[in-house]
């Protein structure tokens, strides 16, 4: 998820233009950038997908088709292969409605909140700038130039294939995906929270060249934290 990039031609954006709402210095973007790509660990032996793997990944994937509602925190990292932005964020799922808000490093500012749900999607900026469209990838990519895939995301960081799309996997020798292939994007795992069953990722890393979505997760919580959503 997500936020709005400068470019030569003007598009109808909500936090392009310099501002009191508008992306973190360059000096930032790259430090957070940075930041986040210095998380990853050493690299782990990437397996093939043999027949017990892919039989655990679906029981794996069925148990978490069950979590309807949760609330997921951390620092988060775009990149377009120009211009980037980083920040911590909250996102809020319940169902099919979301709520996900994107802040700055330092300050904690708004840079962005994006809602919505089956109906469509509505972006808020910290200038108080709003924009809403019926789909919430057109909706991104109008905010942005390019589409994030939103839809696929919310599978992505739980470690699960999205549906409705072929996907091919590797694993890591406990098991768990090292990487996720689908839909011309390759999603990277690089470490896993084993506090909870079943394991979730610490890290996420979503690249389609030049484009670049790292998701460094901090915490995670089954059901909606209230608080977060204000």
């Amino acid at each position: 998820m997500i936020t709005s990039f400068s470019s030569a031609t003007r598009r109808p954006s909500l936090a392009i233009s310099p501002g009191p709402g508008s992306l973190p210095g360059r000096g930032l973007i790259l430090a957070g950038l940075l930041l986040l790509a210095g998380c990853q660990q050493a690299a782990l032996p990437r397996l093939h997908a043999d027949h017990q793997r892919l039989q655990a990944q679906q029981a794996r994937e069925m148990q978490l088709a069950t979590w309807q509602d949760w609330t997921l925190r951390g620092r988060l990292g775009l990149s377009d292969g120009h211009q980037g932005g980083s920040g911590s964020f909250v996102w809020i799922q319940q169902g099919d409605r979301y709520d996900f808000q994107m802040r700055k490093p330092i300050t904690g500012g708004l840079v962005f909140r994006l809602q919505g749900g089956p109906e469509g999607a509505h972006l808020i900026n910290g200038d108080g700038r709003e924009l809403s469209d019926p789909d919430v990838e057109t909706l991104m990519r109008k905010v942005m130039g390019w589409t994030v895939p939103l839809r696929e995301l919310r599978a992505w960081v739980l470690g699960a294939r999205a549906a409705g799309s072929p996907a091919s996997l590797s694993f890591q020798p406990d098991g768990l995906p090292a990487t996720v292939s689908q839909d011309g994007w390759q999603i990277d795992y690089p470490s896993w929270n084993h506090d909870r069953q079943p394991a979730l990722p610490h890290q996420v890393f979503a690249s389609r060249p030049p484009y670049k979505v790292r998701l460094s997760i901090e915490s995670w919580q089954r059901g909606v934290d209230a608080g977060q959503g204000d």
